[in-house]
C-alpha cells in the first residue's frame, strides 16, 4: 500500500509505503501548540518506507526535530538525522487520517477534560515507556 501527502501549499511532499508501525494521539503542550488544536494525530513508519520531496524548516523539541514547511509553515515530520523512525502528521495525508485509529495517547495528564479517553487506546500519563533491551 502506498499513501502520499504534503503541506498546504503543495511545496513539500511525500510518500509513504506500507502500515505504520503505531499510531497515537498526543496532549502535551508542544503538541498542542504545533497543531493548533487540543492534541496532535500521528503515526511512526521505518524511515526507509517514507520519500520525501521539498525544502524543510525544522526546530528542535523534546521528541526530535520537527519539520515544516518554510512557505506555509504546515507542521509535517519529526524525525531526527540518522533515526530509523520518522512521525508523520496524520492530517497532512491526501485525503485525511479516516484509515487509522490510535493505538495510545501520551500527555493523557494533559487531556483536555471535556475529551474521553480512547477505550480501544492505551493511555500513557506522560511519554510511553522506553522498550526494554
Amino acid at each position: 500500500m502506498t499513501m502520499s501527502g504534503g503541506c498546504k501549499c503543495g511545496r513539500v511532499r511525500y510518500e509513504l509505503r506500507g502500515e505504520p508501525i503505531r499510531t497515537g494521539l498526543c496532549h502535551c503542550e508542544a503538541c498542542r501548540k504545533d497543531s493548533g488544536s487540543a492534541f496532535s494525530f500521528f503515526g511512526i513508519w521505518p524511515r526507509a518506507a517514507v520519500t520525501l520531496s521539498g525544502e524543510l524548516g525544522g526546530w528542535r523539541s523534546r521528541a526530535g526535530l520537527d519539520r515544516f514547511c518554510p512557505h506555509c509553515g504546515s507542521s509535517l515530520f519529526c524525525f531526527d538525522e540518522g533515526s530509523d523512525e520518522i512521525e508523520i502528521k496524520l492530517g497532512t495525508l491526501d485525503g485525511g487520517p479516516s484509515r487509522f485509529a490510535p493505538g495510545y495517547e501520551l500527555w493523557t495528564i494533559r487531556r483536555e477534560h471535556w475529551l474521553e479517553p480512547l477505550g480501544t487506546a492505551e493511555q500513557h500519563e506522560h511519554d510511553r515507556p522506553k522498550p526494554a533491551g
